[in-house]
């Protein structure tokens, strides 16, 4: 009795046969239903019964966790969103004249272009335009120290007459009551061949980007880089007035650039870093107040049709893409903006592509502030630009070592950059791949609100004082003027959050809620299966053991001995 008792609670247990080792596993394990197995053994229907649901459950256990690794591999996530009120600093604010420098360089070059354009406009309109268009006494911008530069004599340009402005009859349209005619210039390859017209539904549209077309051609004649510095306009020729928070704003408030398009600009807190921009409280008295010059005598008409002023509100240390998020102010209005912040955060990895910094992105940066996804797909253009064309896109930064298209010097690049463009239209370059959104970014939204400034009773008064402090000598009637207030309508911000839809600790506590409810066990139920697993391995084993020592054992008996 004592030796039973001792292999009873034996360390390791060996059973005589499978069904020995099952029986004892039915009948103490944790699993539910397995014990009907043996219970009901005398009864081979219910055992049937019993073996065919418990492997129905563990079917439908197995297919339910298919499902949930299916879904876990796609790695889906959830939005949370949720509302933070704290002070904060307050946005970058870029304003722009949109009266571009006339460089003396390049000054006769642009009366041409004027002329050129008077004469396209009369032979397409039979309209004279000569009194709205030439700007032959302006003053022009002088650029110093160009002896280092090279050969950049004004009679090596010549603006080309390749690029004329036709009319043409839209075919596309069979029905003679929807007859119309396009506008546009022929481009072609530089053998001359593949030719295409790129055409516009109307006139303005054409004219304006003709225009745009030889006028970049014109200023890549200038210096990559120029001092803009030796000639920078102070911002009382552009910013009458200027407060914040009811402060007046001072000169380390604001830096300068120029755009070729948009000309003179300023950033307002363009780092984010000098607590004098921290806002505390919401309202139009304590935002940003500015009066403008807004006036359009020094235009180039047919580079802006627009009149006002440019402005666009941004996160610090960001290039502003004015001709994207930019807006016009009006002259002769008051402006106010109210503006609400909504803060994005995305997972990245696995769960979306997403970068923090820009530093694991394939794509060089042309630009010298922080990522975001229009500086990536402009520097990712640039650079297909230049590799398949052969020179830079005037609005965009050069690489180092490339220079800006010139159809001088490259006919064909016309040909190549609107292909490449409409291939950019259409997304075949591929441009949101190489370029993905940051993982962190702030998004502004604004309400516009808009009243005749100044009004006619205070008009008067209002332009004496300003020709007194800032000598405004302008007789018009609110047309030079406009005066624009942006604010934070409330401080508290909506924080828009990416989460895992199905994390590692909900992914196993939904396998141990599906493992309890066809099994109504636990960890330790997985155990046991385990162990169940290992015993069949052991005794397996040791059963073939077993068979080859008796297999050998009968070999050596049934050989015969040799007689001495």
């Amino acid at each position: 009795a004592r030796e039973e008792e001792e292999k009873k609670e034996g360390l390791i247990e060996f059973y005589d046969s499978f069904k020995d080792m099952f029986e004892f596993f039915c009948k103490n394990t944790t699993i539910h239903g397995t014990i009907r197995l043996v219970c009901s053994d005398s009864n081979r229907m219910k055992t049937a019964f019993w073996t065919l649901l418990l492997l129905a459950s563990f079917g439908m256990l197995y297919w339910q966790f298919a499902l949930m690794f299916s879904q876990y591999w796609a790695y889906p996530v959830v939005l949370t969103m949720s509302m933070h009120s704290e002070p904060k600093m307050f946005p970058a604010i870029t304003i722009c004249n949109l009266d571009p420098y006339r460089f003396e360089l390049v000054s006769e070059h642009l009366v041409q272009l004027d002329r050129m354009a008077e004469e396209s406009i009369t032979f397409l309109y039979g309209i004279n335009t000569s009194a709205s268009l030439l700007h032959v006494n302006e003053k022009s911008i002088h650029v110093k120290d160009l002896s280092n530069i090279g050969n950049l004599s004004r009679s090596s340009f010549k603006l080309s007459q390749n690029f004329s402005l036709v009319r043409m009859s839209d075919r596309s349209n069979r029905s003679e009551k929807m007859h119309s005619e396009t506008v546009g210039f022929r481009l072609c390859n530089a053998t001359g061949g593949n030719c295409f017209y790129k055409t516009y539904s109307t006139g303005m549209d054409a004219i304006l980007e003709w225009y745009r077309f030889h006028y970049m051609n014109i200023m890549s004649q200038l210096p990559v880089i120029i001092n803009i510095s030796d000639h920078e306009e102070q911002i009382e020729d552009m910013v009458y007035s200027c407060q914040y928070d009811g402060e007046p704003c001072r000169p380390s408030d604001y830096v300068h650039f120029h755009h070729p398009v948009f000309g003179s600009c300023y950033t307002f807190n363009s780092k984010g870093t000098d607590s004098f921009w921290t806002a505390t409280k919401p309202g139009i008295p304590y935002g940003l107040s500015l009066i403008l010059r807004a006036e359009q005598k020094d235009h180039i008409p047919l580079l802006s049709t627009v009149a006002g002023v440019k402005v666009m509100i941004h996160n610090h240390n960001q290039t502003p893409f004015l001709e994207h998020e930019g807006f016009d102010i009006r002259p002769g209005i008051a402006t106010t903006i109210g503006i609400q912040q909504d803060e994005v955060n995305r997972l990245g990895g696995n769960y979306g592509k997403c970068t923090t910094d820009g530093s694991d992105v394939n794509v060089k940066l042309l630009y010298n502030n922080s990522y975001t996804l229009q500086a990536c797909m402009h520097s990712w253009f640039q650079h297909i630009m230049v590799r398949k064309c052969g020179c830079g896109y005037y609005y965009y930064p050069l690489p180092p070592g490339a220079e800006y298209c010139d159809y001088n010097k490259q006919p064909a690049w016309g040909h190549c950059f609107y292909q490449l463009y409409n291939r950019l239209r259409n997304h075949h370059l591929n441009c949101f791949d190489q370029c993905p959104k940051p993982c962190r970014e702030s998004l502004y939204k604004v309400s516009v609100g808009t009243a005749k400034w100044p009004s006619a009773k205070s008009q008067d008064w209002i332009r004496q004082a300003l020709r007194h402090q800032n000598g405004y000598n302008s007789t018009s009637n609110r047309r030079d003027i406009a005066k624009v207030t942006i604010f934070y309508q409330q401080l508290n911000y909506q924080a828009v959050n990416e989460s895992p839809l199905l994390s590692e600790n909900l992914l196993l506590s939904s396998m141990g809620s599906q493992w309890s409810l066809w099994f109504g066990s636990s960890v330790l139920s997985v155990v046991e299966m385990f162990e169940l697993l290992i015993d069949t391995l052991v005794l397996s084993l040791l059963f073939c053991y077993q068979r080859f020592r008796a297999k050998k054992t009968l070999k050596v008996a049934h050989t015969p001995t040799v007689p001495s």
